[in-house]
């Protein structure tokens, strides 16, 4: 796995939520903006603080934590 330096987690921050390099923009936002038909582009206008990077590390960062696998664990 890549290194993702621009996805922060910091429990006082949208209480402990992957963000965008420390800002009050959630992972689980970026990725339900592009899974609802947004562009990379429309997202980037509508925050003009995020680059392009921000938004991709977050695509990145969504795909690899969806192919975490729980394992249920025998009962005793």
């Amino acid at each position: 796995m890549e290194k993702l330096e621009r996805i922060t987690q910091n429990p006082g921050v949208m209480g402990g939520k992957p963000c965008i390099r420390g800002m009050r923009v959630t992972v689980g936002m970026l990725v339900g903006q592009i899974a609802g038909g947004r562009s990379i582009d429309e997202l980037l206008a509508d925050y003009p603080y995020l680059e392009r990077e921000d938004i991709l590390q977050a695509l990145r960062y969504a795909a690899w934590r969806s192919e975490e696998r729980e394992l249920q664990l025998a009962e005793a």
